[in-house]
């Protein structure tokens, strides 16, 4: 599988409620009944976060993923759990990312690669 690892170190956070800057890419917010959280690149973290947790590195994987596929983050975080590597994992509607602690990146990749997936590092300026 064809991983891309974004450039930016990212925060998740929990807010009290919906942030007031613009949010730019890439971000992902989650509403649901009892929370509000934000993903994000660290300069982006609101001021009035309630908690965060800083220095993630995220992985997307590459091109637009079916909604019939069967075990794609499976194929991924069976890999990094057998290296012991927690993760954090957003879904869109075309794909997934897995975030893995900076600290345990070089691992996480190691790993990932070790297992037949094709890593290419994205710069700052690519979408």
């Amino acid at each position: 599988m064809k991983l891309e690892l974004l450039p930016q170190t990212m925060s998740v956070c929990k807010l009290a409620a919906y942030p007031a800057q613009p949010l730019l890419p890439p971000c992902f917010l989650s509403v649901t009944d009892k929370e509000l959280s934000l993903v994000c690149p660290a300069q982006q973290v609101p001021a009035d976060a309630l908690a965060v947790k800083e220095g993630f590195r995220a992985l997307r994987i590459a091109g637009q993923l079916d909604f019939s596929l069967v075990g794609v983050l499976h194929a991924l975080l069976a890999v990094l759990a057998e290296g012991s590597i927690s993760v954090f994992t957003v879904s869109t509607f075309d794909t997934d990312y897995v975030l893995v602690r900076e600290a345990r990146l070089g691992d996480a990749l190691r790993l990932l690669t070790a297992a037949g997936h094709e890593i290419v590092s994205l710069s700052p300026v690519d979408p």
